[in-house]
């Protein structure tokens, strides 16, 4: 899904961040889909999925599981986090036995997500790249921010908000993993990384 294509920051960083996403065409297979939607949540929360949600209700990070399975409609988008490629083989793995009829997308550095299809016996149908960033680039934030606000593809999280989150860190008000989940909470889709934003705060705020 194309609003995931655009994440930025280091590349061994993004290696450890991977989106997966279940999609029903309209028209075609966008009916009665929440019995189908509840095996995709079930075969990526088998794996480990750290985060995962949809649109219409938000992500696990800010509300229960149940509560969002409970209102999962046919209008609903179900995607989610993972962090290791393994975890990626044997989710593809689980929804090709599964065979549910829906399509699946699989977000992340290609050197990555290539071999994982390969090895869980999947051929991609088709690959969609983010060309970069065009135009006036002085007016972008920096890269660190741009490294966690383009994990919302929607760009819901505020890159002041970000530097806020920091500064909380750096006064040791938060832990990096709990200014992490603040941020989560802003991208409904799901498919925010919260380990993976941990990770880049503490290391830019030097917190232990």
């Amino acid at each position: 899904m194309t609003h995931s294509l655009h994440r930025s920051g280091d590349i061994d960083s993004q290696k450890r961040d991977f989106n997966w996403f279940m999609y029903q065409t309209k028209g075609v297979n966008d009916k009665n889909i929440k019995d189908k939607a509840l095996e995709f949540i079930a075969a990526a929360e088998a794996v480990g999925s750290e985060n995962w949600g949809d649109v219409k209700t938000g992500p696990i990070t800010q509300y229960p599981s149940a509560e969002i399975r409970e209102k999962i409609s046919d209008k609903s988008r179900i995607r989610g986090v993972f962090t290791r490629r393994e975890q990626v083989v044997a989710f593809l793995k689980r929804i090709k036995e599964k065979d549910l009829g829906q399509s699946v997308v699989i977000t992340g550095i290609l050197s990555e997500v290539l071999p994982a299809c390969k090895e869980a016996g999947v051929t991609p149908h088709s690959v969609n790249y983010s060309l970069g960033v065009w135009g006036k680039k002085d007016n972008l934030p920096d890269d660190i921010t741009l490294s966690i606000t383009t994990m919302c593809g929607h760009h819901m999280i505020p890159p002041k908000f970000v530097k806020h989150v920091m500064k909380q860190v750096e006064k040791r008000k938060l832990t990096p993993e709990a200014g992490a989940i603040k941020l989560a909470n802003f991208c409904y889709c799901g498919i925010f990384n919260q380990v993976r934003c941990a990770d880049i705060i503490r290391k830019a705020t030097n917190a232990l």
